[in-house]
């Protein structure tokens, strides 16, 4: 079978990493296997990783600061798993930069489907975005999708990859409200993780456009961008 992408896999229990192991590399996948936090750094700065499934508690450093790690050195797609369902652990794991979360005990495939999701997310973009032209709201901004990059009077923004995903879709329909549950299905490719993380991305965006455009909060229903 044709290799479509290498996974990283990262936890502390044997049994759960060689389920996923099993599973993904029926799939195709090529995984590679840590058993804590400091094998999987060493792991990733050896080897070419397209996305990492964490556990989030593991000895020593969790999946958390893990998270936090990988994110200094890679915008590839992360995703938790823990036994912990806590809104609150959510939150703080997707603030941090992971992109989905699965909670224990979970379905094997159904964690490979994310798997799957989050890397035609990553890999693909907006699909036929070398088609699309740019977007331009007001005097201002710019909104490239075919190189993914932001301008405001000239100077790029430094957009994360999501921060860049929401405002393409903001930006797409200037003055449209957009659902929380439509942005994230837009900018994460599911709507499993929690909608709070919209408002945490959506802030830091307002921060970074420095008023080249206004994003709009309507309390219980979502957000548009006004010029």
């Amino acid at each position: 079978m044709e290799e479509i992408g290498t996974v990283l896999v990262v936890d502390d229990e044997y049994a759960l990493r060689r389920l996923m192991i099993s599973y993904l590399t029926k799939e195709g996948f090529t995984v590679l296997e840590a058993a804590d936090a400091q094998a999987a750094l060493s792991l990733f700065e050896q080897h070419q990783v397209d996305i990492a499934l964490i556990d989030v508690m593991m000895p020593g450093m969790d999946g958390f600061g893990l998270v936090r790690e990988l994110r200094k050195k890679s915008d590839i797609p992360l995703i938790l798993l823990t036994a912990k369902g806590e809104e609150s652990s959510k939150v703080a794991g997707l603030e941090l930069g992971a992109d989905d979360y699965v909670t224990k005990p979970f379905s094997a495939p159904e964690v490979v489907a994310r798997v799957r999701a989050q890397l035609r997310r990553f890999k693909g973009g907006f699909g036929d975005q070398d088609q699309e032209a740019e977007i331009k709201i007001g005097e201002h901004l710019i909104v490239d999708p075919n190189s993914r990059r932001c301008f405001i009077d000239g100077n790029e923004a430094d957009l994360s990859r999501r921060e860049f995903d929401l405002l393409y879709k903001l930006a797409s329909s200037p003055g449209k409200v957009f659902t929380r549950e439509a942005l994230l299905q837009a900018a994460w490719g599911t709507i499993y993780i929690t909608e709070k993380t919209i408002d945490v991305h959506v802030a830091s965006l307002r921060k970074k456009l420095n008023g080249a455009a206004n994003i709009t909060s309507l309390r219980g229903v979502g957000y548009r961008l006004d010029e």
